[in-house]
């Protein structure tokens, strides 16, 4: 019987891959053919000691121009400031995108849509922690993400307290689905239930994202349903550490953790449980995937942080996704690679403009 089940189970896997085989190429071939394209631009360990070896913003401009950045910052005049080309990496980026999401059709489109979502849920936080601090609308709506734009974003911009604009979102934009399941009175909107509310729209987002992904099935399941998984349980160990100074209960914070990763169910048990860091650095310790994450974190000036490991872990995992080909993983991995390459340019330009080189090596390579 479970020699006939192993045999069963790997031939259907094998069946639908070589489904996406003979089909994908027909909605799918150029989109993908593209955003490999744009993979091999990302800047290799050459160009980035070329980067932290600069003096001055403008020779950092200079330097970009010899790579797939080309003439990005040639219509900026110097001297440059460390805003302007953050802008011009995301408006590359937000480009890049668009450009195969307004040509692109299902299941591609939907599963482009729910790469926004993410974006879209820290926006709308932005907003609506933005007008619990008395902020206009129009002030805030410029430090919004571009990937999270969306046309009803306009409408909401006329909702004058944090209550209205939480029941514009309710009705007029993309994320009311997940909103419907966070129960939230709209009255008791501070900066504590904001937070609180964003970890929730997550937990649900990426719930439904990884459900999607299990739908689609294929080589897209084989790779994005890891990808996901370590983005929950990267949420539920970052929402843990965050709370140990908060006056949470415990049933509280297992609620807000996604029930999608590697750490579910037991893990998360033990999670919420956690009294200080070191009880979750040991609990991740028992998870083969997660064995080596607090290798090398600490205080110190050599040290690295959490953050950090993640960042470096995912990396690694999205890099590996375009070895394997007929699948919408490539999407995801080159957008969040790019993200990353923008931070460390970012940083480097930093690092640049403050004149203190000291962490300039700080960033985290890519290829």
């Amino acid at each position: 019987y479970f020699q006939h089940y192993y045999i069963t189970n790997n031939l259907s896997s094998f069946v639908a891959k070589m489904g996406d085989m003979s089909t994908f190429n027909i909605d799918n071939g150029y989109f993908e053919g593209l955003v490999r394209g744009y993979r091999s631009g990302i800047l290799r360990r050459n160009d980035y000691h070329n980067l932290v070896e600069c003096e001055t913003l403008d020779d950092l401009k200079l330097h970009l121009q010899g790579t797939d950045y080309g003439p990005l910052l040639a219509n900026d005049p110097s001297p440059l400031i460390v805003q302007t080309i953050d802008e011009r990496l995301k408006e590359r980026l937000v480009h890049e995108f668009t450009h195969i999401r307004n040509q692109c059709v299902q299941p591609l489109a939907q599963f482009l849509d729910y790469m926004t979502y993410g974006y879209m849920i820290d926006n709308i936080i932005l907003l609506i922690t933005g007008t619990l601090r008395n902020r206009p609308i129009a002030e805030l709506l410029p430090r919004c993400h571009p990937l999270g734009t969306f046309d009803e974003l306009a409408t909401i911009s006329i909702a004058q307290s944090p209550a209205e604009l939480f029941n514009a979102v309710m009705v007029d934009t993309p994320l009311a689905p997940f909103f419907s399941e966070c129960v939230q009175d709209e009255n008791d909107l501070d900066e504590m239930n904001i937070e609180i509310l964003r970890n929730k729209l997550y937990k649900s987002y990426l719930e439904d994202f990884y459900a999607f992904c299990e739908k689609l099935g294929g080589t897209t399941a084989d790779v994005m349903c890891p990808i996901l998984a370590f983005e929950a349980d990267r949420r539920a160990i970052t929402i843990t550490i965050n709370s140990f100074r908060t006056d949470l209960l415990k049933d509280d914070i297992e609620n807000l953790y996604p029930k999608c990763g590697k750490l579910f169910p037991e893990g998360l048990k033990f999670l919420k449980n956690a009294e200080d860091r070191e009880e979750v650095r040991r609990i991740c310790e028992k998870y083969g995937a997660y064995k080596d994450l607090y290798t090398g974190v600490g205080d110190g000036p050599n040290d690295k942080t959490l953050e950090d490991k993640f960042f470096e872990e995912e990396v690694k995992m999205l890099g590996l996704s375009f070895e394997q080909q007929f699948h919408f993983g490539v999407f995801y991995a080159f957008v969040k690679l790019k993200e990353q390459e923008n931070r460390n340019i970012v940083w480097i330009a930093e690092c640049i403009a403050q004149k203190n080189k000291n962490k300039v090596d700080n960033y985290i390579p890519i290829f």
